[in-house]
C-alpha cells in the first residue's frame, strides 16, 4: 500500500515538473517571439522614414544619384523579406544602416540640406530609430539566450525535445563593416 502511495505521489511531482517546465519554456518562446516582434516595428518605422529622408536629400543633392538609389534599393530588399528570416533580416538591415550612413555622409556637403528643418527632424528621428532598434535587438537577443539555455540544459532540454522546442537565432551582424557605425558630424 505504501509503494502505491509513493509511486502515485512520484508520478504527480513528476507531472507538475513537467508541467512547470513546459510552462517555462512556452514563455520563454513568447519572450522571444516578443523581442523580434519589437524589432520588426523599429525597423517597419526606419523603412518609413526612408524615403522622405532620400527625397529631402534628393531636392538638394539631385547629382548624388548612387547614394540614393543605393538607400532605395536596400530599404526595397529590407521590405521585401521574410519576417521569420532573422539572419538574412539581419544582413539586410546592416546593408541598410551602412547605405544610410553613406547617404548623411553625402548631406555633410551641401550646408543647404545640413541647415533643413526637415533634414534635421529626419535624420533626429533616424537617430532615436537606431536607438530603439539598439534596445529591441539586445532584448531580443537577451530572451533568446534565455530561450536556447532552457532549451539545451537538463532536465528542461527533456521536455523540450518531447515537444518540439527549438533554438533561436540571433539578430546579429555577420560582416565586421557591417557593424562599425557610420560617423556623420554637421
Amino acid at each position: 500500500m505504501i509503494f502505491a502511495w509513493f509511486a502515485i505521489a512520484l508520478l504527480v511531482a513528476l507531472s507538475l515538473a513537467v508541467i512547470f517546465l513546459y510552462n517555462g519554456l512556452v514563455s520563454k518562446r513568447q519572450m522571444v517571439e516578443e523581442g523580434w516582434s519589437g524589432i520588426d516595428v523599429q525597423l517597419k518605422r526606419r523603412a518609413n522614414l526612408v524615403p522622405n529622408l532620400v527625397e529631402t536629400v534628393k531636392g538638394y543633392a539631385s547629382h548624388e544619384q548612387d547614394a540614393l538609389n543605393a538607400v532605395t534599393e536596400k530599404r526595397t530588399q529590407v521590405t521585401s523579406m521574410s519576417r521569420d528570416d532573422v539572419a538574412g533580416r539581419a544582413q539586410a538591415e546592416g546593408e541598410l544602416t551602412q547605405a544610410l550612413g553613406r547617404l548623411l555622409a553625402v548631406a555633410e556637403a551641401y550646408p543647404d540640406l545640413k541647415a533643413s528643418q526637415n533634414f534635421s527632424d529626419l535624420h533626429r528621428s533616424l537617430d532615436e530609430i537606431e536607438n530603439a532598434i539598439q534596445m529591441s535587438r539586445r532584448y531580443y537577443n537577451g530572451a533568446v539566450r534565455g530561450l536556447n539555455i532552457a532549451v539545451e540544459s537538463f532536465p528542461s532540454n527533456l521536455v523540450a525535445s518531447q515537444f518540439n522546442f527549438e533554438k533561436a537565432e540571433y539578430f546579429e551582424i555577420e560582416d565586421e563593416a557591417e557593424r562599425a557605425v557610420p560617423t556623420v558630424t554637421f
